[in-house]
């Protein structure tokens, strides 16, 4: 199992020596350092923390610092392991972008941009009331919420809502290039989030 944490940056486009164009977004990946490794035997789960990115002390609690063990990292993340999945890395080992090469099939997650309090045309694909035949101010409606029989709304009705900072998981998406040098992935296709998200890169 390969697993690092990345900062997404943008998209562009990467031309192949077939002379094809590919969609990319590009990645800075680590390098990240194992902090901890969780035991099933001892805290119940088989699990590799590792720490990403810097920060200042005075800007880290008491107990996260602890955690660190004298490190300030801005980003603690876990990665669960399977039991086929043992790793043979120790506290402290760091880890870079030259784990991967192009052509991995990788596991990315990530937060989705958030788009605030939105009606029920743009978070759920309505189409909204007729704009004609004497409707004036019904164009973005929902319309009926309950109805005939119902004395209640029911549960799961689709309605307004805050849209948006989900968390996403988006799997198969290919590695294109891989730059040790400079840290930096290019992925094929687009992955969720805005720019300097956080992203967890994983491939079994």
């Amino acid at each position: 199992m390969k697993f690092i944490l990345a900062t997404k940056e943008n998209m562009t486009e990467y031309f192949s020596e077939e002379g094809s164009v590919i969609p990319v977004t590009i990645v800075t990946a680590g390098p990240v350092t194992v902090t901890r490794i969780f035991e099933k035997a001892k805290d119940g789960y088989d699990s590799v923390q590792v720490g990403f990115g810097t920060q200042k002390k005075e800007r880290i609690s008491r107990g996260r610092a602890g955690a660190m063990k004298g490190s300030f990292f801005k980003t603690l993340k876990e990665f669960r392991l399977k039991p086929a999945d043992k790793t043979t890395v120790k506290e402290g080992d760091n880890i870079n972008v030259s784990i991967f090469a192009p052509g991995d099939k990788v596991q990315i997650t990530s937060v989705s941009k958030g788009k605030g309090f939105q009606g029920v045309v743009k978070r759920h694909g309505f189409s909204g009331g007729p704009r004609t035949h004497g409707q004036k101010h019904s164009e973005r409606e929902p319309g009926s919420i309950g109805g005939g029989l119902r004395t209640h709304v029911p549960k799961g009705m689709r309605m307004a809502g805050r849209m948006g900072s989900d968390r996403i998981t988006q799997k198969n998406l290919k590695v294109i290039s891989v730059d040790k040098e400079n840290n930096v992935m290019l992925i094929k296709g687009a992955i969720a989030g805005k720019r300097g998200s956080i992203v967890e890169i994983v491939s079994r």
